[in-house]
């Protein structure tokens, strides 16, 4: 089995990741298009020279790549909607479970916000998570109802897609992965510190400003995917 989880950013993408990652027939793929989009786009983006020396580049060659389920019987990649790029292969996901990891994006703003200024609706990938879905489908799953209990929300998305459960799941060992993307020491601090899934979340944050503005663009593309989880 290939699991192709679809999120934006600071949305438990990288717990999730760790999640699958700590199981033993589990291997896992952090971001692989970042570095394409990034030599494609240009953006200035924390550590972009450095994502752009380490990790491969040519979009055709990450596809084939993802193709490939790997020395174990499973395989785990996190993906970005909007590092899929015009032109990028997607026709790798066809072999995939395809699953869309939401948040609210009051949430996201406000923690996206306290690692890079300014970000935009593009940055946090709210429009294209919508276009991919329409265009490959998949399951989707709020990261607020793991949250709440992850137990139960990984037991019910295991046998959702056919998987049997796995304890190891909800417990690892604090500190980077073999598998984090070069970009971990700016991102990952918080997961590196934790040893499973953080506690229900508190109310939402209260936006001004810019970031308010952001809120309403962004709203109505999680309200659309929400309706589907």
């Amino acid at each position: 089995m290939k699991i192709a989880m679809w999120s934006g950013p600071r949305n438990l993408s990288t717990a999730m990741m760790y999640a699958f990652g700590n199981r033993a027939d589990f291997t896992a793929m952090d971001e692989p298009f970042y570095a394409p989009y990034l030599a494609t786009t240009g953006l200035n983006h924390p550590m972009s020279d450095e994502i752009v020396r380490t990790h491969e580049t040519g979009p055709q060659a990450v596809a084939v790549a993802c193709s490939d389920v790997g020395e174990k019987p499973h395989k785990y990649m996190k993906h970005m909607p909007h590092h899929m790029l015009e032109g990028f292969p997607l026709d790798w996901a066809s072999d995939c479970v395809n699953i869309h990891l939401i948040r609210h994006p009051a949430r996201v703003i406000a923690s996206y916000a306290a690692k890079r200024d300014n970000p935009t609706l593009t940055d946090i990938g709210y429009p294209q998570q919508a276009a991919l879905y329409d265009r490959i489908g998949g399951i989707v799953i709020d990261s607020h109802d793991i949250r709440q209990d992850p137990e139960n929300a990984i037991k019910s998305l295991c046998i959702k897609i056919n998987l049997p459960y796995d304890s190891a799941m909800l417990n690892w060992q604090a500190g980077p992965r073999a598998f984090d993307g070069i970009w971990a020491s700016h991102w990952y601090g918080a997961v590196h510190k934790s040893t499973g899934f953080a506690g229900a979340e508190g109310p939402l944050p209260e936006l001004e400003g810019a970031a308010a503005e952001l809120l309403d663009a962004a709203l109505p593309y999680y309200e659309k995917l929400k309706s589907f989880s």
